[in-house]
């Protein structure tokens, strides 16, 4: 019996528009154990948040999954109706969106923002549902006493700690924090990174995050995806991605990261943009990009392959 608490497999999911489809996620394939701390890091408009919403199948009219499976304990999500996915939604995986300070609403107070969900799931009654809050509050580090403070009321980091609060309100198995920490300044974003470390070593979660930050995934996680035009091009442990870089695009990233210890220097960067995902390159989707590429990058298409125990390469170098 497999002890995955997710498993994605071959996940195809494009958007549908005037233009052609657009290829957000293009045969992504992964698995986490309990207690994995994934990141997924790329440049915008790789697709790193279509993967995250398709996933919790929260996407637009104009998606269309094409193929693939996502398990979540076994049960098929891509096979549940949509009262199904509402039972599961905040209790077995929940997600705290891009821009959450902008996701709580004005008229409400957070309590019964907070309580709402709790509620609407059936786990308690309102009188415990209220207690249950308060705890979420204290734990995510705001005073139970700000419990009927409106969103306006607070600044933007106790705003994001109020949507990671509700994401936990109901014991999910997984949590989707997609760019928690874009919008707040440097010390707000330490403030959320320690609160986050704080979360999964008392509660053994298992998280997936989304951004384009390598310096917060290298703090937080154990496991990354370097995701790039729809498609994984590295994947494996922290230290292993890190300290051996394999692909092109994550030596490219890793390289225009500054490093403050070392000697000052101009930094490098990837030149060019990632491609339009409507028409994306034949072969490799990096290939316009890589100073390595050769004929067969601009033919054939690389498959993700175990190049060491644990760690995947997609290049034609390997």
């Amino acid at each position: 019996m497999s002890t995955n608490i997710l498993e994605v497999e071959n996940l195809r999911m494009y958007y549908k528009t005037k233009e052609g489809y657009v290829r957000a996620v293009d045969d992504v394939s992964f698995d986490l154990s309990k207690g994995d701390f994934l990141g997924i890091a790329g440049e915008s408009a790789s697709g790193k948040t279509s993967l995250a919403m398709t996933i919790m199948r929260l996407l637009p009219t104009n998606a269309e999954i094409k193929s693939g499976k996502i398990l979540l304990d076994g049960m098929d999500i891509l096979s549940m109706k949509e009262s199904e996915l509402r039972k599961i939604r905040w209790t077995k995986i929940s997600l705290v969106p891009q821009g959450s300070m902008n996701s709580l609403n004005p008229v409400f107070n957070i309590g019964s923002q907070i309580v709402e969900g709790i509620v609407e799931h059936k786990l308690m009654d309102k009188k415990a549902a209220w207690k249950r809050a308060e705890e979420l509050l204290e734990l995510v580090g705001i005073e139970r006493n700000r419990i009927k403070s409106y969103p306006h009321e607070l600044s933007g980091g106790m705003k994001q700690r109020v949507a990671i609060a509700m994401a936990l309100s109901n014991n999910p198995d997984i949590v989707i924090l997609d760019e928690p920490t874009t919008a707040l300044d440097v010390i707000v974003q330490a403030n959320i990174m320690n609160l986050l470390r704080d979360l999964k070593s008392k509660l053994n979660m298992t998280m997936i995050l989304v951004t384009h930050d390598l310096s917060i995934i290298a703090d937080l996680c154990n496991k990354v995806i370097i995701y790039y035009a729809g498609k994984i091009a590295e994947m494996g442990s922290i230290l292993s991605v890190y300290s051996k870089p394999l692909h092109p695009y994550t030596q490219g990233l890793l390289a225009s990261f500054p490093n403050i210890r070392a000697k000052r220097q101009k930094l490098s960067y990837i030149p060019g943009t990632p491609p339009n995902l409507i028409n994306p390159p034949k072969g490799c989707r990096f290939h316009p990009r890589c100073p390595f590429a050769f004929e067969r990058c601009r033919v054939e298409e690389p498959q993700l392959r175990e190049i060491e125990p644990g760690h995947y390469v997609a290049c034609h170098l390997y």
